[in-house]
């Protein structure tokens, strides 16, 4: 089978993609920060059978010889290796520059000098900002929003520059608001269940306004392997999303619901974003997906909403997972 590199995959959506390109038979690396615990982060959870046929490294994107040793005989990277918490770009926006941007250059340049067959760049639904139009397709206006967001915008168009420059085969894709198991704090769902499960009465939150494009986080790896040997792909922007929003109220009531809770919403300013850094409303079409990639959500529509809420709630709810986060501190 081919040779895959991931970058990210100590991550939420990176682990899932590895773990499920192991089980499908390929070869599989991946990239995780060095840290001094020798902690590879989520795949540490694998169990023996999966983990023991991949192949991981520590190290750092931002170092171009490392990256251009690691990427030798791979046939396909996918690039999910990014600063992504929105707040804290308010905070270190430079670091976001340096991993977001110039890691993502790093990775390039490392795909063109060993000619992968592929090269997926990992998008992110906030480059759009606030939706102009709905559904939001691939030609909706860019519009950063956040820190964050420019950096992947700029991360994004380096990629497509490379297609164009060069020929290197570039695959954007862009999910929208992926949850499930083992995703950080950082995101709204994981930080409602948290809170419930640790029998809070009262449960910090941001605003409950924003309207957001859920997507399962089986459904968003199904999405980067479909690209696997897809010629129709090359150069492509492809939106990953279920084409159906709810408000972050709206979500925490159908979370209460299906845990048979009941909490007081207390509002949070350290997790309210700046006026005009709001993204109000992402909601994706998914055409193009169907389209060129034969993708679509299993989990879609209120039901299959309610199906992936209820498969984060049974994953958080277990002991030895609550038991890593720290549901008591707002992480930025």
């Amino acid at each position: 089978m081919k040779k895959v590199l991931v970058t990210g995959g100590a991550g939420f959506i990176g682990s899932h993609l590895v773990e499920k390109l192991v089980i499908l038979g390929y070869n599989v690396k991946t990239i995780v920060p060095y840290n001094i615990n020798n902690s590879w982060g989520w795949i540490d959870s694998f169990p023996q059978n999966i983990k023991k046929n991949v192949d991981v490294v520590a190290g750092d994107i931002c170092d171009q010889n490392f990256i251009s040793e690691e990427s030798k005989k791979v046939n396909i990277i996918f690039h999910l290796a990014a600063l992504i918490s929105i707040p804290y770009s308010y905070k270190s926006p430079q670091s976001y520059v340096s991993t977001n941007v110039s890691g993502t250059l790093n990775m390039l340049e490392a795909a063109r000098e060993n000619n992968v067959d592929l090269f997926v760049q990992t998008s992110t639904s906030e480059v759009y900002g606030s939706s102009q139009f709905t559904p939001i397709t691939e030609k909706h206006p860019l519009h950063a929003q956040s820190p964050y967001a420019a950096t992947k915008i700029a991360s994004d168009s380096l990629a497509l520059s490379y297609y164009n420059s060069f020929g290197l085969p570039v695959l954007i894709l862009r999910p929208f608001n992926t949850y499930g198991p083992r995703q950080s704090l950082r995101a709204a769902i994981p930080t409602i269940i948290t809170q419930l499960v640790s029998n809070k009465n009262k449960i910090k939150l941001g605003s409950l306004s924003p309207r957001r494009d859920f997507t399962f986080v089986s459904d968003t790896v199904d999405g980067f392997i479909s690209a696997i040997g897809n010629k129709k792909c090359l150069g492509e922007t492809i939106n990953l999303g279920t084409g159906k929003d709810f408000s972050i109220g709206e979500t925490v009531k159908n979370i209460e619901n299906m845990m048979n809770k009941k909490a007081n919403i207390i509002t949070d300013n350290k997790r309210l974003r700046p006026k005009k850094s709001e993204v109000n409303r992402l909601i994706s079409s998914n055409l193009k997906a169907k389209k060129i990639l034969n993708w679509s959500p299993n989990y879609k529509g209120s039901k299959g909403f309610k199906e992936g809420l209820k498969k984060t709630i049974e994953w958080f709810s277990q002991e030895e997972n609550l038991k890593i986060y720290k549901a008591n501190l707002y992480n930025y």
